[in-house]
C-alpha cells in the first residue's frame, strides 16, 4: 500500500471520527502518525515531532471552515477570541520549540496523557453546568463579562496554546472548559472555541515548520516537521469526510457516542503512555 493512500485512509477515518464526535481530529490523526511515520522511514528521535506538527498542519486547513460554520450560527464570541487570540498563538510557537527539544518519549507520553484526560473529560460527560461548579464558577452563564481582563485571557491562551501544541489538537478540549468556567454559554464557548483554534493550529504549524527545517530524519517531502504527503492525505479526505460523520452523529445515540469515542481515546492514550 503507497504511503499516500495509507494517509489517505487516516485521514477519512480521522474525518469520519471527528464529525461522528464534534472533536478535532488531533487526537486520532497523532497517535495514527505516529505509527505509519516509521514505516515511511521516519527516525524515531523525531516521529512524534512529525506527527504532532503534521496534525496542526492539517488543523490549520479545516479550522477555518469550522470557524465560520459556527460564525454563521452565531456561536463566536469575539471579544473573548480577540483577547485569548495573542496567547494562544504565542503559546503554540512556544509550545513547538518546547516539542523541539524534547525527546520522542516524553513526547509521545504527553500526547498519552492528554488522550487520557480528554477520554475522562468526555466519559465524565463535564458540561456547561458541571465545569462551573467544580471551578466554583457562578451558576447563570454572563458572556458580557467573558471579554474583560484581557491579561487573565492572554495568560490562558498562552497556557492553552502551549499545551495544544505539544500534543497537536487545536485546543477545544482545553477552551471550552475554560470559557464555560468563565461564564460563557455552551454554544459560545464551543463556537469560540472552533475559532481559538485557528492561532493554534496556524503558529503551532508554523513553530514545527522553523524548528524543524534542518533535522535529519524527516520525511523527503516535508518543511520541517510537516510531512507534505501526509498532510495532503490528511487533510483532503478529512475534510470530504467529516460531514458524513457529522450526519451519522445525527441518526445513533449521542450519548453512547461519547462513551464510545472516551473509551477508544483511553485505549489510544494508555497505549501511548506503555508502548
Amino acid at each position: 500500500m503507497s504511503a499516500l493512500l495509507m494517509f489517505a485512509l487516516t485521514g477519512a477515518a480521522a474525518g469520519v471520527l471527528a464529525g461522528l464526535f464534534g472533536v478535532g481530529g488531533g487526537l486520532i490523526m497523532v497517535p495514527a502518525l505516529a505509527f505509519l511515520l516509521p514505516l515511511q522511514g521516519v527516525g524515531p528521535d523525531v516521529v512524534m515531532q512529525v506527527a504532532i506538527g503534521t496534525s496542526l498542519a492539517v488543523i490549520s486547513a479545516t479550522s477555518v471552515s469550522s470557524m465560520l460554520a459556527h460564525q454563521r450560527r452565531g456561536g463566536v464570541l469575539w471579544p473573548a477570541f480577540r483577547a485569548l487570540a495573542p496567547g494562544l498563538a504565542l503559546g503554540a510557537v512556544l509550545g513547538a520549540l518546547l516539542a523541539h527539544v524534547l525527546t520522542g518519549t516524553v513526547l509521545q507520553r504527553i500526547v498519552g496523557v492528554g488522550a487520557v484526560l480528554v477520554s475522562l473529560q468526555m466519559f465524565l460527560d463535564l458540561g456547561e453546568k458541571r465545569v462551573r461548579s467544580f471551578f466554583g464558577g457562578s451558576s447563570e452563564p454572563s458572556p458580557q463579562t467573558s471579554g474583560k481582563n484581557d491579561l487573565t485571557l492572554f495568560s490562558a491562551g498562552a497556557v492553552i496554546g502551549a499545551l495544544s501544541s505539544l500534543i497537536g489538537i487545536g485546543g477545544g478540549s482545553l477552551t471550552v472548559p475554560f470559557l464555560s468556567w468563565r461564564g460563557v454559554a455552551m454554544r459560545q464557548a464551543v463556537g469560540t472555541a472552533a475559532a481559538c483554534g485557528v492561532p493554534i493550529a496556524w503558529a503551532g504549524a508554523a513553530g514545527f515548520v522553523a524548528a524543524g527545517w534542518s533535522v535529519p530524519g524527516r520525511p523527503a517531502l516535508s518543511l520541517g516537521y510537516v510531512a507534505l504527503s501526509a498532510f495532503a492525505g490528511l487533510a483532503v479526505m478529512s475534510v470530504l469526510t467529516a460531514p458524513l460523520g457529522a450526519r451519522l452523529a445525527h441518526r445513533l445515540p449521542p450519548r453512547v457516542l461519547k462513551r464510545a469515542f472516551a473509551v477508544l481515546l483511553l485505549v489510544v492514550g494508555l497505549t501511548l503512555l506503555v508502548k
